[in-house]
């Protein structure tokens, strides 16, 4: 049986659920070494933790954050068993359809490993899925050609807002990489805007002088159907600036509506929850 690799969520940053603290960073993490990974509440990501083997191999992530990406490396110590949280009614996460004779809900426990020597970015891994073939920069060349294609296949960019993912052994080994050499540091990141080309128009003769035609007058206009005059510089700038960006993990230097990125669980008809990070509320 091959060896399965995974991508687990969580919120690094302060927040407060019913009067408990949800946040659970790098920092909380190694000094927990293991902890229970509860408060999942959607059915596909709980369904992939029941997948999960002693042993198996996680990336931790650091979500709903103004810099999100992979911060360290952990391992799956103990298989799926049902998340008691979801029928303690003090729980931020409490399912009153759950209960410990029915549990709806599993949780694994997960034990940190190291951390990446090198953070690596949610903006790093779009712009390396964003890459044109044979087009790899320098500074990240030791990823090479099967590095590159592991990243652009990974759940986080195709898919991104599942809080519970699956990860190739490729990507595994391509994120390890990066952690371990780094070097893009200094690159830009931001994604490139496509560029607008205007065709010229197809009734014009080949060769033919491309000044545009004058303004008709008042006179001339009178009658007849109007000439309406776009300013493309204006309308480009206009569309660009009505861009919006609506993305899972959100590129660092963007703002992040976490209501807009939840997702519904509805698998088996239940929508009462949406996905969120793994968050934390036990006693540290």
């Amino acid at each position: 049986m091959s060896v399965k690799f995974w991508l687990l969520k969580a919120e690094p940053d302060s927040r407060i659920v019913k009067g408990k603290e949800v946040k659970f960073s790098v920092d909380d993490f190694e000094k927990v070494v293991t902890s229970p990974w509860e408060g999942v509440r959607n059915y596909e990501a709980r369904n992939l933790m029941k997948e999960m083997k002693v042993g198996e191999k996680a990336l931790f992530y650091h979500s709903n954050c103004k810099t999100p990406g992979i911060a360290a490396f952990a391992e799956v110590s103990k298989e799926a068993y049902p998340d008691y949280t979801a029928w303690d009614s003090s729980h931020p996460y409490y399912d009153a359809k759950s209960d410990s004779d029915n549990p709806k809900w599993y949780m694994v426990d997960l034990t940190f490993s190291s951390r990446a020597k090198k953070f690596v970015p949610l903006a790093l891994l779009k712009f390396i899925a964003d890459l044109p073939s044979n087009s790899t920069p320098e500074e990240i060349d030791y990823l090479g050609e099967g590095g590159v294609k592991a990243i652009k296949g990974m759940d986080l960019v195709t898919r991104g807002r599942l809080s519970v993912q699956r990860v190739g052994e490729g990507a595994w080994n391509a994120i390890g990489l990066l952690a371990e050499k780094g070097g893009w540091e200094e690159m830009d990141l931001r994604p490139k805007k496509p560029v607008r080309r205007v065709s010229s128009s197809a009734g014009k003769a080949k060769g033919s002088s491309r000044t545009p035609k004058a303004k008709p007058s008042a006179t001339e206009k009178k009658g007849k159907t109007q000439t309406k005059y776009v300013d493309r510089d204006k309308n480009e700038d206009d569309e660009e600036a009505e861009e919006t960006e609506d993305e899972e993990d959100e590129e660092p230097a963007r703002k992040y509506t976490t209501s807009k990125r939840k997702r519904k669980a509805t698998d088996e008809g239940d929508e009462d929850f949406i996905e969120t990070p793994r968050r934390s509320t036990r006693k540290r």
